[in-house]
């Protein structure tokens, strides 16, 4: 792709030097009594244990007080920050995302404008291993995502290597489509497509919400593919062989490729995202007409 001299995008969150883990909170009343007991002895330790007890019913918050002293059990989450350390390729690989979101700020603005509507821009937050998002706290290991609660895309860089490696998807374009599917779900929230999708899923068993799930997901393929198309024809970014690339990538990521390579066999009730083949279609729609009503996966026809 013909990225290094094109506009980076204002709306990445860098949290890579950040470090979020969930962890379990107790211990306190082992290290807490002994220090207690040296002072006030065994008949006022008990007082004091009693006293802040009987408070923290009547008041309601003994939680709260129980929390101060350590003694609070349950999960937590606790952040901390070190200095970002990276290496060449994962700072040329931060701008190179940073270009391909200000690239779909540019088609999705214009696109928007058309129709008579502003677009809002989504942040894209990098981070490294877990992130606490507005939609829970995430591991790195279920790749990139999108928060509609937050309107955020999340991304851990290393997820490139494993598209590389393990889905045998490499190349910028491939890249370039992971974020293009994600700022397509964010689509679906601007549209309140996404909402909708949710609401209904909750009147669904598991079987039918997983055939509205893939829908979903192949409509923010599609999405993808006119993403591609106004990036080539308006700005040139594309260079031979990006679109095979991308096709690459929407084959190796498809639910029955995935469940091949971990189980062997593939149950299409638990597909979620789509056969490999349903996402080379709709990722090439998309690509072929770079009209967003063309990518109406709702449809039955």
């Amino acid at each position: 792709m013909r990225w290094r001299n094109s506009r980076r995008s204002h709306n990445i969150d860098d949290q890579r030097h950040h470090r979020t883990s969930l962890t379990t909170a107790g211990g306190g009343l082992t290290r807490l009594l002994p220090m207690v007991f040296r002072f006030l002895g065994f008949k006022g330790t008990a007082i004091l244990v009693l006293a802040v007890g009987v408070y923290g019913l009547m008041t309601g918050n003994l939680g709260a007080i129980l929390g101060v002293f350590g003694l609070q059990q349950g999960p937590s989450v606790s952040e901390s920050e070190l200095p970002l350390q990276q290496t060449e390729s994962e700072k040329e690989l931060a701008d190179f995302v940073s270009v391909i979101l200000a690239d779909t700020e540019t088609t999705w603005s214009q696109i928007f404008k058309q129709h008579g509507q502003t677009y809002q821009q989504p942040q894209l937050v990098l981070f490294r291993h877990s992130v606490k998002s507005a939609c829970g706290m995430a591991q790195a290991a279920i790749g990139p995502f999108y928060c509609p609660t937050d309107q955020k895309v999340y991304i851990d860089l290393g997820f490139y290597e494993q598209l590389k490696n393990q889905f045998n998807a490499p190349g910028d374009f491939a890249q370039a489509y992971v974020i293009a599917h994600e700022v397509g779900h964010h689509i679906q929230t601007l549209k309140g497509t996404s909402a909708k999708i949710h609401a209904t899923r909750n009147h669904l068993n598991t079987i039918e919400g997983n055939k509205l799930s893939v829908l979903q997901e192949l409509q923010a393929d599609c999405f993808a593919g006119v993403w591609a198309y106004h990036a080539n024809a308006s700005r040139q970014l594309l260079e031979a062989g990006d679109i095979e690339e991308g096709l690459t990538a929407a084959s190796a990521i498809g639910d029955d490729t995935l469940q091949k390579q971990a189980q062997g066999y593939v149950n299409p009730d638990s597909f979620t995202h789509g056969t490999a083949a349903q996402r080379v279609k709709w990722f090439k729609i998309g690509l072929k007409s770079g009209d967003m009503t063309h990518c109406d996966t709702f449809s039955p026809q």
